[in-house]
């Protein structure tokens, strides 16, 4: 399945789990923190997937990154002549 497809899928399962909590909240009455805090829940998941959807609409297939080569031959030594000692300060100096 696509991502599309799957966001899809959860959308009707989370319409499913507020109509069924509609009924519970009739059925027992909905005015206690409890049900409201249920019914916040699921309006944060709803929006939660609401931008997910926009988020990955976007984007039919994730890109891979751009791979880089790296060469076999040794680096060139006068790279590594005249320089400072990363952290340990010059060669010619003392550390105070």
């Amino acid at each position: 399945m696509s991502v599309q497809d799957e966001l899809t899928s959860v959308q009707r399962c989370l319409d499913d789990l507020y109509r069924s909590v509609g009924r519970l909240e009739q059925q027992i009455g909905g005015g206690g923190p409890d049900m409201r805090r249920v019914r916040a829940d699921i309006t944060h998941l709803r929006e939660s997937v609401a931008l997910l959807r926009e988020t990955t609409a976007g984007t039919s297939s994730p890109k891979r990154p751009e791979l880089v080569t790296i060469p076999d031959t040794p680096y060139d030594d006068s790279l590594w002549t005249d320089t400072d000692d990363e952290g340990l300060g010059a060669r010619d100096r003392r550390a105070p």
